[in-house]
């Protein structure tokens, strides 16, 4: 009933309003203030929210224990907060968005240096700069990365060694002992029910006598252990039950913060307290609350300050596993805003101008007559999802994934064909000139097939070549150009540009990719990404999300899976001895290394130093080549030749091998140092190897990694599957998406506390929400909305332009 939530406001607020009368004069002469507003809260009805009793218990919480300054500041906030309680419905937990002059306001006063913050100052605020706190809000999304419970005092004959406990006790002994030619400041507590021994071995024996003066009262917190019969803790934290802000070290679910050089645990958490008490409630939430409602979550300032000062109710199993509503209301808001911008971006794309290909091509026809396979079924069911886009009268945006050696490049072919066959030019772009060059050799003979005219275009080549291609490419006599980012230049111009094709898109530059498309006058051309890096389902919602996804899960007939085997250092010689038996039969042989030269920082075998011991000792009956990426384009070029000719038939090389580069006699793949590498990047490697019907093999070498370790098992499974995706998913959690993917420095996939294995069901919960609201409102037009658009733009900015080349 509302008659009981006013009626239970007024006895709430009476004792404040005492307090308060007077400016505060009979402040000093109220006692047990929080005693009387925590059995008002319990008797609190249920009418009044979850969210409003939280919060006004923790305001309460220590107020007794606060120097008066600070005690009229937090007496003056539940007074303001319980001011109408009965004002809106009771289940409403959600504030309305604060007019625009306010959210500013707020958002400038979060962005204040951290020194200014009452107690940092400039000295503190150096130390926490280490840590990437700069502001005010950097401070509030610095969040705990455990939490300990010291909702308890816990009676010595209770304690269990090997656990963490808070103990209140009186000092027995005190005084330093010697302990094996050491000397040790110990003291003993007893509560009446045991004793407790305290150690120092690193210690100020004056500031500990005055602490632990005999007869004192103190209360300790540590992990416990035992010696010699009975329960001790080394170094523990200390506190004086007497002293002002008690409530904030114990008696509570205690934030383990991770630690500031030089900036003590207690201060850290005190001055923690005062930006989240202060400042917390300027982080708005803009999601809109129906949304919050629906998936059971809590605003943003709700859930930043249940992080880092949880209620003594809440689970702590689920708060240390980070999958307490707070963590996942964090996660979501995250999450949501990134799925929203992708969802616009989706928006824009069938928004733009595009080109209404008709997919019916003789050209097309003529190609597959030609071809001397038959495509799979899964390259058929990519081409006819590639067809119908590029029917659309907008621009296509697809993402064609495949793993190794699946027949992405003949898909892509055929979708080149019905551009040209509608009068448009194609720009297929490769990271690299060796996979240009890759990729130049692999179209030409397949427009040999279809009647189509190629070229290449690299930093590589010479000027004059160079010139010739760019006035074709701009008469329209070329149909179809391969190349890098030279294709971008500014002088280089097509006359019907109408399918662009990227290849391992991950690997280039926003603008690069941006300039790429911009060649296309007065039309937005069909985008067409390629990439043979598994991305696991996490992460193409985020980095492909406004893309549709084309899979190719099947090779071609008569394709043997690759044989993977794991080598220590000393039973390397049998890896080396197989690849011999394959050389002998005429096969070839590659050894991948991550270094080209020898460090003095790394104990790495080097390209250059290995190669020549492999010409000496190993392969000495065979031609040993060397490739790595410090060659000149002219001399990768001629290495690789040679090594396809079979010139030479051993191959030392870096990681420039990854990708692209296509020998179907090449049998073996030895990986040193495998341990050094990603397993998406070994398994990238390994699909260098096994383009043929001859069996192939991938020998993993790890150096310094016992059988049985971490890193043996990580290795382990490439020896158990082929199944790139599979091998992508451990990836992602063993090194994280930044690292999978190296995109770490573009920054677009560093979340505050969002992890995207681990929150995973959040991130499809926040899909669904984005999707869902932008289908009811496509451009965030309504006037409700504007808030969230505002601050989509404002918090996303760098990401919404990622997303709109991506």
């Amino acid at each position: 009933m509302r008659e009981r939530l006013e009626e239970w406001r007024e006895r709430f607020r009476r004792p404040l309003l005492f307090c308060a009368r007077r400016d505060f004069a009979l402040l000093p002469k109220v006692r047990d203030l929080e005693l009387t507003l925590t059995r008002l809260l319990e008797e609190a009805p249920e009418e009044l929210s979850e969210a409003l009793r939280r919060r006004l218990g923790e305001l309460v919480r220590g107020i007794d224990s606060l120097e008066p300054e600070e005690k009229k500041e937090r007496i003056k906030r539940i007074l303001e907060l319980s001011e109408d309680l009965a004002g809106p419905e009771p289940e409403e937990e959600f504030p309305a968005y604060p007019d625009p002059d306010l959210l500013k306001r707020f958002r400038e006063e979060l962005r204040t240096p951290v020194q200014f913050l009452r107690g940092v100052g400039p000295k503190l605020a150096a130390r926490l700069a280490t840590r990437g706190i700069h502001t005010i809000e950097d401070l509030l999304y610095f969040l705990p990365k455990s939490y300990e419970d010291r909702r308890r005092y816990t009676p010595i004959r209770e304690l269990r060694a090997g656990g963490k406990a808070v103990v209140k006790g009186e000092v027995v002994l005190s005084g330093p002992v010697q302990f094996r030619r050491r000397r040790i400041y110990e003291v003993v507590l007893s509560d009446g029910t045991g004793l407790l021994t305290l150690k120092w071995f690193h210690f100020r024996e004056s500031h500990l006598r005055e602490t632990f003066r005999i007869g004192k009262t103190v209360i300790v917190s540590g992990e416990v252990s035992r010696f010699g019969g009975r329960f001790e803790m080394v170094h523990p934290e200390v506190e004086d039950p007497e002293a002002p802000g008690l409530e904030l070290h114990v008696g509570r679910i205690l934030p383990v913060y991770p630690p500031v050089e030089g900036v003590s645990p207690k201060v850290l958490r005190r001055i923690v307290r005062e930006a989240v008490e202060r400042h917390a409630d300027k982080l708005v939430s803009y999601i809109p609350p129906e949304i919050l409602r629906r998936r059971r979550l809590l605003p943003l300032s709700e859930a930043v300050r249940g992080l880092h000062f949880p209620p003594d109710d809440a689970d702590l199993s689920a708060l240390n596993a980070e999958r307490s509503v707070y963590h996942k209301s964090l996660a979501f808001d995250e999450f949501f805003f990134l799925e929203l911008a992708l969802g616009l971006r989706r928006s824009r794309v069938k928004q733009a101008p595009g080109i209404a290909f008709r997919t019916a091509s003789a050209l097309v026809e003529r190609f597959l007559a030609r071809l001397p396979f038959r495509l799979t079924r899964a390259q058929e069911r990519a081409f006819e999802e590639i067809k119908r886009d590029m029917a659309k009268p907008f621009p296509m945006n697809r993402l064609l994934q495949g793993d190794v050696g699946c027949g992405k490049t003949v898909v892509a072919f055929l979708a080149a064909l019905i551009a040209i066959d509608n009068g448009y030019q194609v720009a297929l772009m490769a990271p690299t000139e060796i996979l240009a060059e890759q990729h130049y050799a692999g179209f030409r003979e397949l427009c040999g097939l279809a009647g189509v005219e190629t070229a290449l275009l690299t930093g590589g080549l010479p000027p004059s070549r160079k010139r010739e291609v760019k006035q074709a490419l701009a008469l329209g006599q070329v149909h179809l150009v391969i190349g890098t980012h030279a294709l971008f230049q500014e002088d280089v111009e097509f006359k019907r540009l109408g399918l662009v094709v990227i290849d391992e898109q991950h690997r280039f530059g926003v603008l690069q990719r941006a300039a790429l498309r911009d060649k296309a006058k007065g039309v937005s051309p069909d985008t067409l990404v390629m990439t043979a890096t598994p991305i696991p389902r996490t992460l193409a919602l985020t980095i492909y999300g406004d893309l549709e996804v084309s899979l190719i899960d099947e090779l071609p007939a008569g394709r043997k899976p690759v044989r993977t085997e794991l080598f220590t250092e000393a039973s390397r010689h049998l890896a080396y001895e197989k690849a011999r038996q394959e050389a002998r039969r005429g096969h070839r042989v590659y050894v991948v290394l991550p270094l080209i030269e020898e460090s003095e920082k790394m104990d790495l075998l080097s390209a250059t130093e290995w190669a020549e011991h492999l010409r000496k000792e190993v392969f000495s009956e065979f031609r040993v080549g060397l490739l790595h990426g410090r060659m000149s384009p002219p001399e990768k070029e001629r290495v690789m030749r040679a090594f396809k000719r079979g010139d030479y038939q051993i191959l030392v090389s870096t990681t420039v091998i990854e990708v692209g580069v296509d020998v179907p006699e090449a049998t073996v793949m030895i990986i040193e140092h495998a341990e050094r590498f990603g397993l998406s990047q070994l398994h990238q490697l390994r699909g260098r190897v096994g383009r043929s019907d001859r069996q192939s093999y991938c020998f993993l070498v790890a150096h310094g990694v016992s059988p049985g370790g971490e890193a043996w098992r990580r290795l382990r499974v490439l020896t158990e599957t082929n199944d790139g995706f599979r091998i992508a998913e451990e990836d992602l959690k063993i090194r994280g998406p930044g690292e999978f993917l190296g995109t770490r420095q573009h920054g677009y996939l560093e979340f505050r506390r969002a992890d995207l294995v681990r929150d995973y069901e959040m991130l499809l919960a926040a899909r669904e929400e984005a999707f869902r609201l932008l289908e009811e409102d496509p451009a965030l037009a309504r006037p409700e909305h504007q808030p969230l658009k505002e601050i989509l733009s404002e918090r996303w900015a760098e990401r919404l332009r990622l997303s709109e080349v991506a």
